[in-house]
């Protein structure tokens, strides 16, 4: 599976930026797709995360609110709505895929597969 994600940029606080995640190659209806971030000297956290297994959708209480995280599952591709943006948000953005178990979905290692980032920098 490749994933490629575009959308990323700079913003003002209480910007709104829209990230999108393409997948390609192998797929399969019982898996998830999710959005994490990494702000530099940081570690990777979870943003939000769609499960098409169980039709559902998952935020870290940092972005709920303000993220909107939604699918296509027949396009494979997602994406992150991010409105009222914070320089706290400043990180880079990856999109991942796998099949994590309910456990493991808001966690790095539910993740078999990552695209290369895009960056996202909201100015104050």
């Amino acid at each position: 599976v490749q994933l490629v994600e575009s959308g990323g940029g700079e913003v003002q606080a209480g910007g709104s930026l829209r990230l999108s995640c393409v997948a390609s190659g192998r797929s399969t209806n019982n898996y998830a797709m999710a959005w994490f971030r990494q702000a530099p000297g940081k570690e990777r956290e979870f943003v939000s995360a769609i499960s098409w297994s169980r039709n559902a959708t998952y935020y870290a209480d940092s972005v709920k609110g303000r993220f909107t995280m939604s699918g296509d599952i027949a396009k494979i591709t997602v994406y992150l709505q991010m409105n009222s943006l914070k320089p706290e948000d400043t990180a880079k953005y990856y999109c991942a895929s796998g099949v994590p178990s309910a456990w493991v979905l808001k966690m790095v290692r539910g993740y078999n597969y990552w695209g290369q980032g895009t960056q996202v920098t909201v100015s104050s």
